[in-house]
């Protein structure tokens, strides 16, 4: 989508775009990226790596809604994304379907999310700690596309630095949320606390919930194709990605597994609200915060059909209809307005249909 045109779409035509033109690039490079895993040396992490691609292929199709944002490439942009995305949903089966609750091991992971985001950085032994490792050069094919499609940005040295900060986030996330139940909570809470302010307007697992998003990073990459990006421009969007949009995408995603967490005995940070009604109200927060700030940003309305799309595509789950949650579900698209409810419809058709 080129610049100009941004002034005319709507969020239709968007979805439209979304589902006839980004959807079979993300299938194609899911299916290379399924083959190479299938060339494992150990079977654990071959399985692990084929049940991230199986069963999470979603992350995928969502955060290639920027390949949309004006003047990107989309090919370009889908691969890169893709490539990031798929390097989370494996090592998130690593460190929590393996039986392994080993910090050092989860932290040494996660420096693959980091060092995707540094062009210029050699590669660690990712599994240094890690009890199994032979995956053929898997992750480390993973992060060295992720760097290579980095290098020829016009703007990236401009966002390089808040890009990092958000993967180093989310490696902090996931090293303290996989470890034993006993000592998780704790950890998390001193990690936090470091990074909260006493008068903050979110909670501890709101600001967890934040860091587990890579949305924010995928929006960075989109505008340093800008060759005249400012570094004002680069702060207002990650005020605005981190906490709110970047906060709503994984509340929502907590949201709806609330049930299956709770018979599971994984952690949920929904769960940590006292009763139903504040939960509404903090994902409504969470919403109209996403939605104002979004107005500070250069083309405001595809990063509120970005929010709107978040809202439509969980709700839309059928996880959202168990009797639990199923009337906050009501409430918030009938609270979010006729946007929301035209793309919650859509969404619900292409479930139907197992397009999404």
């Amino acid at each position: 989508m080129n610049r100009s045109s941004l002034r005319t779409y709507n969020s239709i035509k968007l979805i439209y775009l979304f589902v006839a033109k980004v959807f079979p690039i993300v299938k194609r490079e899911l299916n290379e990226w399924r083959q190479k895993a299938r060339e494992a040396p150990d079977a654990r992490l071959c399985q692990q790596a084929l049940e991230s691609i199986r069963w999470k292929a979603f992350h995928c199709q969502g955060g290639s809604i920027y390949a949309l944002y004006p003047g990107v490439p989309r090919e370009a942009t889908i691969r890169f994304i893709v490539a990031y995305q798929t390097m989370s949903d494996y090592l998130d089966n690593l460190v929590d379907s393996l039986e392994v609750q080993d910090e050092k091991a989860f932290a040494q992971l996660h420096l693959a999310m980091q060092e995707a985001l540094n062009p210029e950085a050699d590669l660690s032994d990712y599994y240094l700690y890690y009890p199994y490792r032979e995956d053929g050069g898997y992750l480390k094919n993973l992060v060295q596309t992720c760097q290579e499609s980095l290098r020829n940005l016009p703007s990236y040295q401009t966002v390089q630095g808040e890009a990092i900060k958000l993967a180093e986030l989310y490696a902090s996330l996931q090293t303290y949320k996989h470890l034993a139940v006993s000592e998780r909570e704790g950890k998390m809470v001193d990690w936090i606390t470091t990074h909260l302010a006493a008068d903050s307007e979110i909670t501890i697992w709101e600001f967890a919930a934040a860091s587990g998003s890579t949305l924010g990073i995928f929006c960075l990459f989109s505008v340093a194709h800008d060759p005249k990006l400012a570094l004002k421009q680069v702060e207002t969007i990650s005020q605005t990605y981190f906490p709110w949009i970047c906060g709503l995408h994984i509340l929502l995603d907590y949201f709806i597994d609330l049930r299956e967490d709770r018979e599971t005995n994984q952690l949920n940070f929904v769960a940590y609200y006292e009763n139903p009604e504040i939960v509404f109200k903090r994902l409504q927060l969470f919403v109209e915060n996403s939605l104002k700030q979004a107005e500070r940003l250069e083309y405001a309305k595809f990063h509120q059909v970005v929010v709107q799309g978040l809202l439509a595509m969980y709700l839309s789950d059928e996880k959202s209809m168990n009797g639990e949650i199923r009337s906050i579900v009501k409430r918030l698209i009938e609270k979010c307005g006729i946007g929301v409810k035209l793309l919650y419809w859509v969404c619900r058709q292409l479930r139907k249909r197992k397009i999404i």
